[in-house]
Parts: structure tokens; sequence; C-alpha cells
């Protein structure tokens, strides 16, 4: 059987899902104590936390507070600094993040050593601009 013959593998599910909030620890305790959702892990400095699903075989909720900007604009000289290369939108090396103009969101990606891909996002407080596409944060913040 080829590759392009195979059956793709049926989706059951989706175990992780991620939602940007206003105010962490507001939405830590809705989703901890309205929703009954346990507590998996909560990274202040990274300003996010995750709550389990179910169990810890179900899911898992991550509530990422907006203003995450900072973590994201300083992630390509550190992941540097640890032998990663920070990578664009289409795999490209870049030395800054690039900015989403759809949602507009902040976003630097890198592979982890099986070469995955892995994104740092950050949600920016503007308004959605479809036309600016995929572009250098640089080229974001020229536009005025």
């Amino acid at each position: 059987m080829t590759a392009e013959n195979a059956a793709m593998p049926k989706v059951l599910g989706l175990y992780e899902t991620h939602l940007t909030v206003a105010d962490l620890k507001t939405s830590t305790e809705f989703y901890r104590d309205v929703v009954g959702l346990e507590l998996a892990a909560s990274f202040e400095e990274r300003k996010v936390t995750f709550l389990w699903v179910d169990d810890r075989k179900t899911g898992m909720l991550g509530l990422w507070e907006t203003g995450t900007a900072d973590g994201v604009l300083q992630a390509p000289d550190i992941l540097r600094a640890k032998g990663v290369e920070p990578l664009g939108f289409t795999g490209e090396p870049v030395t800054e993040p690039v900015v989403l103009g759809w949602m507009p969101a902040l976003s630097i990606y890198f592979k982890d050593p099986d070469g995955h891909s892995i994104e740092f996002i950050s949600v920016l407080d503007a308004d959605p601009d479809r036309s600016f596409g995929v572009r250098p944060f640089s080229e974001w913040q020229a536009q005025g």
C-alpha cells in the first residue's frame, strides 16, 4: 500500500485546547471552581495555567493571559542561546517573531529534538488586519 492510498487515522478527539484570557487568576478560578477542572500546573512567569479535563488521559485546557508578547519577543534570542533555531510561519529561519495579521498574533516557531513544530504565540491587543498576511513583527510596528 502506498502512502497516498493509506487511510488517515480517525480523529477521536482533541487532547489539548488553549484559550487566551484577560485575567489568568480569574479564569483559572472559574475553570477550576465553577467548571470543575483539576489544576495541572500554573506558570506565573509565563502567564499560563493548565487544567486537566476529566482525567489526565482525556484532555488538557491551557489558559494564556493576553499580554504575554514580551516572552514571544524574547524567544528568538533565548532559543538561539540554547542552540535552537527560531523559525517563521513557513519554517524559514528568522531573527524576530512574525505577526499573523488575521488574528493578530505574535508567533515564533521552532523544532523539538524529534522535528515536531512548536509555536509560541501571543494574541496582540490590536484590530485584525487580514491584508497584512504573515510578516515580521518589525513590519507590523512600522505600519503605525
